[in-house]
């Protein structure tokens, strides 16, 4: 199948149709695109706004919610910070995470700090932990029809995912005049997470890597999702969901003097989840590659230092 015929898919459509198409979009290329999720389009209008004017302050007082130790978990972290696994030069970019919220004292605490929230712009904190919520929602309607495709119970992955270390990140890629040399807005990479639900890639630049080789540009449609596997479903399904590598390449002519904003919403399990290859991935053609299980938190921690997140 080309990617200009990959087709946008609809939420709405009934589970068992919706769940053999996600599973053939991704199986083929590790992506699906997605309409029809019911994100309101005037809390998304509202969204973009405020991640234009919050990037737009001085850089000093953006700075003021970077978090020293933090590993990027929550609030700021600066342009500059943020490198390719392998890659020379570190990405053009800067961004915002938001989080979940856990009561006070709450076991998975130590893992998942509280949110910071900025001073301005106005209604930054309500509409962000609304944009969240319903992110959230999305997903994990979007994993349900992903257990039926893979042989599960709906609600499968509901236990994993409760409380899970989820992450809305604020994108801002700056104009790239004057960049250095092989310094690109994100590098080739794969994501940690269970399944990454993108904001904004109407904007050129997402390419994902083909089977074949070559870059494919992915175009969705206006308020569409772009939606991806990661790399903890990757290892979950033992690589039968593959993890396909991407980047955000830098624009064009006039396009390379605007910034480009986007907001993925990376859907993680819970810090506690244990990873057991699930057995109906396991083949003699298609060997168990994860023997040994270790915790979803393990297994982010030791990818942020990868990234250069965690030092």
């Amino acid at each position: 199948m080309d990617l200009q015929t990959l087709p946008v898919l609809s939420l709405a459509q009934a589970p068992e149709a919706l769940s053999r198409e996600l599973g053939d979009s991704f199986r083929d290329f590790g992506f699906a695109l997605v309409k029809d999720h019911g994100l309101d389009p005037a809390l998304i209008a509202r969204a973009w706004d405020l991640t234009a004017e919050y990037f737009a302050l001085p850089e000093a007082e953006k700075r003021a919610y970077a978090v020293p130790g933090g590993s990027g978990a929550r609030g700021y972290t600066p342009f500059g910070t943020e490198i390719a696994k392998g890659a020379a030069v570190h990405d053009l970019k800067e961004f915002w995470h938001v989080g979940r919220e856990l009561a006070a004292g709450h076991k998975l605490a130590s893992s998942m700090p509280p949110n910071i929230w900025p001073e301005r712009p106005a209604a930054f904190r309500a509409t962000f932990e609304q944009l969240y919520a319903e992110m959230d929602r999305v997903g994990a309607v979007i994993l349900a029809r992903i257990a039926r495709y893979l042989g599960l119970a709906d609600d499968w992955f509901d236990a994993g995912i409760d409380e899970g270390n989820s992450v809305l990140r604020l994108l801002h890629y700056p104009p790239v005049a004057g960049a250095e040399a092989g310094a690109i807005r994100a590098g080739a990479h794969e994501d940690i997470n269970l399944i990454t639900l993108l904001l904004g890639a109407e904007e050129a630049g997402l390419e994902l890597l083909g089977k074949d080789g070559k870059w494919l540009s992915v175009s969705p449609p206006e308020g569409a999702l772009v939606v991806n596997i990661g790399d903890m479903l990757q290892r979950l399904t033992n690589h039968y969901l593959p993890s396909t590598t991407h980047r955000v390449r830098n624009p064009d002519g006039q396009r390379a003097g605007f910034s480009r904003y986007s907001m993925p919403f990376f859907l993680h399990l819970r810090s506690d989840f244990a990873f057991e290859t699930l057995p109906q991935c396991v083949s003699a053609e298609n060997p168990d590659r994860y023997p040994v299980s270790i915790t979803a938190d393990d297994y982010l921690q030791e990818r942020l230092r990868e990234i250069g997140l965690k030092r």
